[in-house]
């Protein structure tokens, strides 16, 4: 079932609201899969924990905090929980003894392997019935989103009082403000 988006929103809205619907229906078919899944069951914060951890091979438990918008002891039973499964593991900071960092373990990174190939094998059977033109067209467009994102503020796991390494920094690009409205 396709909605129909309102045209008068204008175009960038019009976008906005569609990549909304579709995230809202993926969200609903991942929950749906990761339910029928086998054990161990991993709630969606704690795989949203995973997958954090996992994109930067590791991050610091003061910088899973900020981007979660959790309160620390929250965020602790999270980690306690997937360190209990064997997916994640604490390691001290090696530059700040302070500081943990953590990691997904070998187990971990199975395991969303797995999550991330059932999810594929669902996106395989849509993406069978569009026309290819469709499908070119939608992986240029979602490349594009998704560095949109990766450089977002919001996403960025480096700490305000931690200089960005030089790879952050080479990856923060300037965002076009003529398409944003005020």
């Amino acid at each position: 079932m396709t909605d129909w988006i309102d045209p008068g929103l204008g175009p960038l809205h019009a976008v906005a609201r569609q990549a909304g619907h579709t995230a809202e229906l993926l969200d609903v078919l991942w929950e749906q899969d990761r339910n029928a899944g086998p054990p161990p069951y991993v709630s969606v914060s704690q795989l949203r924990v995973m997958y954090l951890a996992d994109r930067d091979n590791g991050i610091r438990m003061r910088d899973l905090t900020r981007l979660l918008a959790a309160a620390p002891p929250s965020v602790t039973r999270l980690i306690d929980r997937l360190q209990a499964l064997g997916f994640i593991e604490r390691q001290p900071c090696h530059d700040n003894r302070r500081e943990v960092l953590l990691h997904v373990t070998r187990p971990g990174r199975e395991h969303l392997a797995h999550i991330r190939a059932r999810r594929d094998q669902l996106l395989l059977q849509a993406l069978a019935g569009m026309p290819g033109h469709q499908r070119a067209a939608l992986a240029e467009g979602l490349a594009g989103l998704q560095q949109a994102l990766a450089s977002h503020p919001i996403l960025r796991a480096v700490a305000e009082d931690t200089p960005p390494t030089p790879t952050q920094a080479g990856s923060a690009r300037a965002v076009q403000h003529s398409d944003i409205p005020p």
